[in-house]
């Protein structure tokens, strides 16, 4: 889970790109590392470690420029090392790139490459992606955009990527697949990263990328996009609904500790709207062309990794006991590879916080692609499942940049209960008493944990007698379970 970080325009792009490094540190990452284009060339600097041990290896050096990438890397290939970091230069060290994800054919176009002469510095995929584009340049005689899609087409596997090109201080390529990317869209500037949080502080106008596409990023002209098919595509200006005030600690020593105490506040953000006030009925629009869908459905499966897995889990048991609809969980990651069964009767549902998540969204692909209705619980909005699914609901946590999820699978469940109540009351399958009644203690929830976060003092007591213990072991039956 790498973090990039990029920018092109009049300012000096190194302060910008370490800001938005730091902003990315609750991504993990081992290594950290930035290429910054001036007149004089590309400056490539890169250390293994923190953020901050990439400053101090970079103080006193040349950092200025107007245009630069930046990169925390999470080794898949080759070992936590400075000569592993991102960003990777071209052999000729004209090109400099940043990537997320991996490019599963790698090793057979670096042997190609390698009978043609190139020699490789480090163990990296993403190096052997570079000397790729910077062949196809030289051998072809074509501009960098067209030698980054020509290349990307003979590519299989994921990524992001961002190419900066040595005497070009005005424009980088930007390409994704599996993984995102999002363009922040300023005046006379850009702004490029793997999500919205270091993009917020400079503007809300976003262009989130789709799949297969490639954009030239000219801080003098307006985007260009293209398909890896060399289709033109029209960008499509967002507007973020995040603020910067939502991605600080406010006085917090850390994210998560925030979130926790957001947790009153993020549900009843989830619930605004969706319960009337005069007579207490569940309404959701983000599925309401698609309740008949559900209501008819054999069965719902819930697909999902990580802690919204276990959401999932708990929606099960909502699902089945409120609406009577058989339902399976499925982790996303291993869904696709075991040839299953989807039929066009089946809702396949998916959950995850950022809406971004690669095997989710591979789930949810190949459901698509057997004719299920497909449908989404994500927080970020305007992020790729939510694009890809039919319709859907936003938990509205805001976001969360903590590893450790809160906010975002308390909402998580809290959607999941709203949905099966409105499926359960329009199929008749749960009672008018119930139904009102379970609703009530929805909406006692956030005061309930505000009381409960009050308690602060005596948790701190307990946590103190428990921080060494080795293991825990819980008990749960029904709902307390997953």
């Amino acid at each position: 889970m790498c973090g990039i970080i990029g920018y092109v325009g009049s300012k000096d792009a190194y302060p910008i790109i370490i800001k938005g490094l730091k902003r990315l540190e609750y991504r993990g990452y081992d290594s950290a590392g930035v290429a910054i284009g001036s007149n004089s060339g590309i400056a490539t600097l890169k250390q293994k470690g923190k953020v901050s041990d990439l400053e101090a290896y970079t103080s006193g050096k040349n950092t200025s420029g107007s245009i630069g990438i930046g990169h925390t890397r999470w080794a898949t290939h080759g070992v936590p090392n400075q000569v592993n970091s991102h960003p990777h230069n071209s052999g000729d060290g004209k090109l400099s790139i940043i990537h997320n994800g991996i490019i599963e054919n790698y090793a057979s176009i670096k042997t190609a490459l390698e009978t043609k002469g190139h020699t490789f510095k480090s163990d990296t995929d993403t190096e052997v992606l570079i000397h790729l584009i910077e062949d196809i340049k030289n051998h072809e005689n074509v501009s960098l955009f067209e030698a980054v899609r020509i290349a990307l087409d003979e590519v299989v596997g994921a990524y992001a990527i961002v190419v900066m090109e040595e005497g070009i201080t005005n424009e980088f390529i930007a390409a994704r697949k599996g993984s995102p990317l999002v363009i922040g869209v300023g005046r006379d500037e850009y702004y490029i990263a793997s999500d919205a949080t270091p993009i917020i502080e400079y503007t809300n106008e976003v262009v989130y990328l789709e799949d297969g596409e490639i954009a030239r990023v000219n801080s003098r002209e307006s985007l260009e996009i293209k398909t890896i098919a060399n289709e033109s595509k029209i960008p499509y200006i967002h507007e973020l609904a995040m603020s910067l005030d939502t991605i600080e600690k406010d006085g917090f020593p850390h994210f998560m500790l925030k979130e926790i105490y957001e947790q009153p506040k993020s549900i009843r953000d989830t619930m605004r709207g969706r319960i009337n006030p005069d007579n207490k009925e569940v309404k959701l629009g983000g599925i309401l062309d698609y309740e008949q869908k559900i209501m008819n459905a054999d069965r719902i499966i819930i697909v999902a990794c990580g802690t919204s897995w276990h959401a999932g889990l708990i929606g099960e048991h909502l699902f089945e006991d409120f609406a009577r609809i058989p339902v399976e969980v499925e982790y996303a990651s291993e869904f696709r590879y075991r040839n299953p069964i989807v039929r066009e009767t089946d809702v396949v549902l998916a959950i995850s916080q950022s809406g971004e998540t690669a095997d989710t969204l591979a789930a949810l692909e190949l459901a698509k692609e057997k004719g299920a209705t497909i449908l989404g619980i994500c927080n970020v909005v305007g992020s790729s499942i939510p694009r890809l699914t039919h319709a859907g609901i936003y938990t509205h946590a805001g976001p969360e940049i903590g590893v450790a999820s809160t906010k975002a699978f308390t909402t998580q469940v809290v959607v999941l209960t709203l949905m099966a109540l409105r499926i359960g009351k329009q199929k008749g399958m749960i009672s008018n008493t119930d139904y009102h009644q379970i609703i009530m203690e929805l909406e006692l929830i956030p005061e309930k944990v505000e009381k409960a976060l009050k308690t602060n003092s005596q948790i701190e007591i307990i946590a103190q007698q428990f921080k060494d213990v080795s293991n825990f072991l819980y008990l749960g039956r029904g709902y307390n379970f997953p």
